[in-house]
């Protein structure tokens, strides 16, 4: 059977690589309007009540906006955006969060697609506070760096546009100074925290990729689990997933050097645990594209559950990164 897809706000950045991976799929046919047509509130509504699966890529009011045109019943949605990450009736759509959540996805009517420096948060944070490591009253701190395509395309001109009035020449910059991403509520409910982490996000002038770290004073853990046990326990959490993977230690201790862009093209997740026994200190880091497991990479295999279709169905192979 063919699933007929809509992507609203196919033009953007996530839009794009989500149809680039899409594109020649013999499962699926697609619902595609013009210039004029995106515009055009009846021809929108239609195109969202007419597709089997409608993904979105939009600013949050607007994919709120696309989600109440909707009044077809059987239409599923997979909502990229931020607007639904927290909000009730929605499944959260990391298919490795736990044993079950691949069958919630597969059965659900509204999948909520993760923001990127957040899968990778509560990639390393839930199942340590799941197995007891860490506490959910733990003070958390988080450190993450990605590349400017994940600020959408008023970023992507500014570093790659001389000509453009907002155009920058810096190669590095924190920002969410003010302590409140908006990542910060989904990583909070997504972990189990009982106490919002202090998330701390940057940007480097570089495309695509992401690393995200959380440190860890084990001393401080109830029962000052070591390295090895915080490995052991995001390994077991991960055993047999194909797309979040965690290095082994002797790997992990060889690297001199962490580099963002490592998986670009992927669909991947690779976890590393860095730490000094002596100190009894480690950094969880997750590796990943910020636009892969990260944006249309994951929307693209939340697409595949929901289709009851193998998971790396057109995630197999890298995608060209920019």
């Amino acid at each position: 059977m063919v699933a007929t897809i809509f992507i609203d706000g196919e033009a953007g950045t996530t839009g794009l690589q989500i149809r680039d991976r899409l594109e020649g799929r013999d499962q699926l046919s697609f619902i595609r309007l013009d210039d004029s047509e995106r515009k055009d509130p009846t021809r929108r509504r239609q195109a969202l009540n007419d597709a089997d699966v409608v993904i979105l890529c939009l600013p949050d009011d607007a994919a709120r906006d696309s989600v109440a045109m909707i009044d077809n019943p059987a239409v599923r949605v997979i909502d990229a955006s931020s607007a639904h990450r927290v909000a009730d009736g929605w499944v959260y759509g990391m298919p490795e969060y736990d044993a079950g959540q691949a069958e919630r996805i597969a059965s659900a009517k509204r999948v909520t697609n993760p923001g990127c420096y957040a899968i990778t948060s509560v990639a390393i944070l839930h199942p340590l506070t799941s197995a007891g490591l860490l506490p959910a009253d733990h003070p958390v701190t988080i450190n993450a760096i990605s590349g400017y395509s994940g600020g959408g395309k008023k970023l992507i001109a500014a570093f790659e546009e001389p000509e453009n009035s907002e155009a920058t020449d810096d190669n590095f910059r924190v920002y969410g100074l003010t302590l409140s991403h908006k990542h910060v509520p989904e990583i909070m409910a997504r972990s189990g925290l009982a106490h919002a982490p202090l998330f701390v996000p940057s940007v480097g002038r570089f495309a695509q990729g992401m690393i995200v770290q959380v440190p860890l004073q084990l001393w401080s853990l109830p029962g000052q689990p070591s390295v090895g046990d915080v490995r052991a326990c995001l390994t077991s959490h991960y055993a047999g997933q194909r797309f979040v993977t965690v290095a082994d230690g002797t790997a992990t201790a060889s690297m001199k050097k962490l580099e963002p862009e490592t998986l670009n093209g992927t669909n991947e997740m690779r976890l590393h645990v860095f730490g000094n026994e002596e100190r009894d200190q480690a950094v969880v880091m997750g590796l990943l594209d910020n636009l892969g497991k990260g944006a249309s990479g994951q929307a693209v295999q939340n697409l595949n559950i929901m289709l009851g279709l193998s998971e790396e169905t057109g995630l197999d192979q890298s995608l060209d990164a920019a």
